[in-house]
């Protein structure tokens, strides 16, 4: 069980870190106007985030 954790740990790291490698100032912007969000649609934006992951895992495995 730990080890597919970390394994899904060091996945997670490897996606978050393609974007700023790839567009570094686009990543620079997107996260530059995500400060302006408010917090209750950052919090409706990560709940939808998390019903589409466990959605995404659900059909994965």
């Amino acid at each position: 069980m730990m080890q597919h954790l970390l394994v899904a740990f060091c996945l997670m790291l490897i996606l978050e870190g393609v974007l700023p490698f790839l567009y570094p100032q686009r990543w620079r912007k997107m996260v530059a106007q995500l400060g302006q969000i408010s917090d209750r649609n950052m919090r409706i934006l990560g709940f939808i985030s998390m019903l589409l992951g466990l959605f995404c895992l659900l059909l994965v495995s």
